[in-house]
């Protein structure tokens, strides 16, 4: 069984923030991937499902970015995993807009909700990172980050989540290089 975990913050006016994108995706894998309705649980609320022959569990920590760490650690102790069954999907200021990169380890980069799961579970998960790039200059982080997608990107967010839960067989079977691949190709633009 897997854990896959979407970094966001909970509540309506936080749906469309670029900090929101971990939950957008797990939304967009549990549509095309048929997962149970969300129920409320460890402090969050899971999907169950399967993508091939792997068991997956969604979770959206409703803890706030700054805490999605205890939630997290709640749902691993329940089932038993270990930090090698989790990935965690999050917004990536050092990459692109509509990047998407795997990685497992690292450091936080100054992100709150992967200080969080660090300090609960240890740097050794997975990490699917998602560009959304940087505003320019430091002192206009955080409101870039806690802000809407513009209008204008929309589309490319849409083409993103697509690819990401077109392709996420290949993150289950544990193929990080061929997931990227080919979500990369689907993401080219004429």
């Amino acid at each position: 069984m897997q854990l896959w975990v979407g970094l966001g913050n909970p509540g309506p006016q936080y749906a469309m923030h670029r900090h929101n994108v971990g939950f957008m995706v797990l939304d967009a894998i549990a549509e095309v991937h048929d997962f149970t309705p969300p129920k409320k649980q460890f402090q969050g609320w899971t999907q169950e499902g399967r993508i091939g022959s792997h068991k997956l569990i969604l979770l959206k920590p409703a803890t706030f970015m700054n805490e999605s760490g205890r939630s997290i650690r709640a749902a691993m102790d329940f089932y038993k995993l270990t930090p090698a069954d989790v990935t965690v999907f999050h917004d990536e200021l050092d990459l692109a807009p509509f990047k998407v990169k795997v990685k497992t380890g690292g450091g936080t980069a100054g992100h709150n909700g992967l200080r969080s799961t660090d300090q609960h579970l240890g740097p050794d998960f997975r990490r699917v990172r998602l560009g959304i790039g940087h505003p320019g200059h430091k002192d206009r982080v955080t409101g870039y980050v806690l802000g809407n997608y513009a209008k204008a990107e929309i589309e490319d967010l849409s083409d993103m989540l697509g690819a990401i839960a077109a392709e996420a067989s290949w993150l289950a079977e544990g193929n990080d290089a061929r997931f990227m691949s080919d979500v990369a190709t689907r993401l080219q633009r004429d």
